[in-house]
């Protein structure tokens, strides 16, 4: 693998008034996409992952091993690499604001009210795991701290993840219990896979029902994003994603570092039970964050090489659409698992959903593409673009300037 530090990253050009963009962060996030399905897409499958425990009817080994594969390689890694980008976006809007001479507060503000409504009907429309409340919550404290110094990010972040870890390991220590009774969670989980082969009625009341479960959840995914959050700032900061030639020492410490790291994490993460077990919990939180930035440092070296940028020339789109995919993952998992559409929740095996969840993301790399052959955003994009400028911003790619 050679990697030549002549080459800088792939930028393209976006509409006239805006800002380029950074092909390799439009890869980056494409791949956090996949991920996230991979681990979402489960929850749509069964009603048993959102009470922490396994489909009884999918006990085989194969199942197991698919399962476990996803826990051990994505899950809590997924998200976290897509909020990093989110606060490594974060700084490019800052950036273009400060060249057109704009006020971003009342722009990301705006942008923020738009990401939560959004996530709010997301939220009881298709999936009940929606982040993007939550993101823009945090959006809030990503917006207030956009002065400070990169080390004062990076020592908040840390001490961010250590806290939660901190609270976490006390817990455990203490006896707490994420499953209390296994019967009766199993019995809820039968309960709500069954509202899920129901109509449109019967799913929007499910996903009512578990929203205040998700409550609890974010107390733990809330403050890791703002980590993530702002690790991103920091490297946004350090224009890190703009110079991997120049940063490859950086990129290899940390590869070094968050991989045996990590990935022994996830193994008791994985091996424990999953989110269904608070040492498991505890110890991927404080693990996770390493995996998925060595992840991130993996992925924006092959992104340098001849065969990476063939590959970010294909996925670049994808990111550039990340909300309308996002959403669009939704709905396609709604119409394949839920009686809204085939209705194959609990029907289908772990092996067999991951299959469809690749499939979904192959979909939706083709038809990212073939869409911005004709239009400058995704429609999603566009839409949170009218609601953030106030205005409706062109949409055609061959609109005149």
């Amino acid at each position: 693998m050679k990697f030549s530090s002549k080459d800088p990253p792939v930028v393209v050009a976006e509409p006239p008034g805006t800002s380029s963009r950074i092909a390799d962060v439009d890869a980056l996030r494409a791949v956090a996409l996949l991920l996230i399905l991979l681990v979402n897409i489960a929850f749509f499958a069964s009603g048993y992952p959102f009470h922490l425990v396994p489909d009884p009817a999918h006990d085989s080994w194969g199942d197991q091993a698919a399962l476990w594969s996803v826990e051990l390689l994505f899950a809590m890694k997924a998200y976290l690499l897509f909020a990093f980008l989110f606060g490594y976006s974060f700084t490019l809007q800052l950036d273009s604001a400060a060249r057109r001479g704009v006020d971003i507060v009342p722009r990301f503000r705006r942008r923020l009210v738009g990401l939560f409504v959004l996530g709010v009907l997301h939220a009881v429309l298709l999936f009940q795991g929606d982040i993007l409340t939550t993101y823009a919550l945090l959006g809030l404290v990503l917006l207030a701290m956009r002065r400070v110094a990169v080390g004062t990010a990076l020592r908040a972040a840390v001490l961010l993840t250590a806290g939660i870890g901190f609270v976490l390991a006390l817990a455990a220590v203490g006896g707490t219990e994420l499953v209390t009774d296994p019967a009766a969670a199993l019995a809820a989980g039968q309960r709500s896979t069954e509202a899920l082969q129901g109509g449109l009625g019967s799913v929007i009341a499910e996903h009512v029902r578990q929203l205040p479960a998700m409550v609890g959840t974010l107390l733990v995914q809330g403050p890791l994003a703002l980590s993530a959050f702002l690790f991103g700032y920091a490297a946004g900061r350090r224009r890190l994603l703009t110079d991997v030639a120049g940063n490859r020492q950086l990129l290899r410490r940390v590869q070094r570092v968050g991989y045996p790291i990590g990935l022994a994490g996830a193994v008791v993460f994985a091996s424990g039970g999953g989110t269904g077990n608070l040492t498991g919990v505890t110890v991927g939180v404080l693990t996770a964050p390493l995996l998925a930035a060595a992840y991130a440092a993996t992925l924006l070296e092959f992104f340098a090489t001849d065969r990476g940028r063939r590959v970010v020339t294909v996925l670049a789109p994808a990111g550039r659409m990340s909300l309308s995919n996002y959403l669009g993952q939704s709905v396609l998992c709604v119409l394949v698992f839920t009686g809204v559409g085939l209705g194959l929740a609990g029907a289908v095996a772990p092996p067999v959903v991951l299959l469809v969840a690749v499939a979904i993301y192959g979909v939706q790399v083709a038809a990212s593409a073939a869409w911005l052959t004709r239009f400058r955003y995704g429609p999603m994009e566009w839409l949170l673009r009218a609601w953030t400028e106030q205005q409706w911003p062109r949409l055609r790619a061959a609109d005149p300037a």
